[in-house]
């Protein structure tokens, strides 16, 4: 790796922080390990277009009073929390989807607290006028999302018809 950083058309890869790059490595040894056990078939290219991550592991950020720095980063993430984190994350994952947003995911180890052990058993029935309905005669509605929906659907349909 470090040997084709100092490449002229590869400098831009001095810019960020090596250890996403290590795991990239990482994770296409693994690939091709799989494709020769006959697990996978041959890895291919991410395409730029879809869902992009970089994967950090503890020793490339930090992580003190709720605040995430990412190594070479000056300032640290401007995060709105979905929930607050059960521990120090061990391992971050900045992704970008199509949209052009970011979300941030933290790997965790802690203690898990066992649930009470109840007899209790339910069947489900998944329908169309209710969504699902329990054994014990609790309905849910059918929300019914796309209908809100229908004329645009099928004004696109027709234009992808053409």
């Amino acid at each position: 790796m470090t040997a084709i950083k100092q490449w002229p058309e590869l400098l831009f890869l001095n810019e960020v922080s090596s250890v996403p790059l290590q795991q990239c490595l990482r994770n296409q040894q693994t690939a091709f390990k799989n494709f020769f056990e006959g697990r996978a078939k041959y890895p291919v290219f991410k395409s730029k277009k879809h869902r992009q991550s970089a994967e950090f592991t503890y020793r490339a950020f930090t992580y003190r009073n709720g605040e995430l720095k990412l190594a070479k980063c000056a300032a640290p993430l401007n995060i709105r929390w979905s929930q607050p984190l059960p521990a120090a994350p061990t391992t971050v994952t900045v992704s970008k989807d199509q949209a052009g947003r970011y979300f941030v995911s933290c790997l965790c180890e802690f203690e898990s607290t066992l649930l009470p052990v109840t007899n209790k058993k339910v069947g489900i029935d998944v329908g169309i006028k209710d969504l699902f309905v329990t054994s014990d005669g609790f309905k849910s509605g059918n929300p019914r999302h796309t209908d809100q929906h229908v004329v645009k659907l099928a004004k696109y349909q027709r234009r992808l018809a053409d």
